[in-house]
């Protein structure tokens, strides 16, 4: 069970750091380089939309595998790479709300009521947010790998 356990976790780290990888590193560059804001806010807004249903369903899973194999091992004797990376999820859990339904939300709005600056202001802060989001889960895993 542990074992199974232990992979949906990773599974899930994966699905939700490779996403946004993906929309920093290709996505956003490509869409950038080749489309005019009225065609690529929409195009990240729809992308975003999907993947973010991923990033919920990700969280969810971290949580539901995660706390169990660390009280499994009991608070005290699990390393303190696994504390660590606890706190850091959780620091990244509520970064993403905030990306979320704050910037995320508003970009939905500006590209529904056509406002591309607004749309391109909102498309900055979702990328500063999955940048620090990204490094912040790296460092889980280094906590995980490291500080065992």
């Amino acid at each position: 069970m542990y074992a199974l356990m232990n992979f949906l976790h990773l599974l899930a780290a994966i699905i939700w750091l490779g996403g946004v990888s993906f929309v920093l590193i290709a996505l956003r560059p490509a869409a950038t380089a080749l489309l005019s804001p009225p065609q690529r806010l929409p195009l990240i807004a729809q992308v975003l939309s999907r993947f973010f249903v991923l990033v919920w369903l990700s969280i969810g899973m971290l949580l539901l595998t995660g706390l169990p194999m660390l009280l499994n091992a009991g608070m005290k004797a699990a390393p303190v790479g696994w504390h660590l990376m606890l706190g850091i999820g959780l620091l990244m859990f509520a970064l993403f709300g905030h990306l979320y339904f704050g910037p995320f939300r508003r970009l939905k709005q500006a590209v529904s009521a056509s406002n591309w600056p607004e749309g391109g202001r909102r498309v900055g802060q979702i990328v500063i947010l999955a940048l620090l989001n990204l490094v912040l889960g790296a460092l889980a895993i280094g906590a995980a790998i490291f500080l065992v």
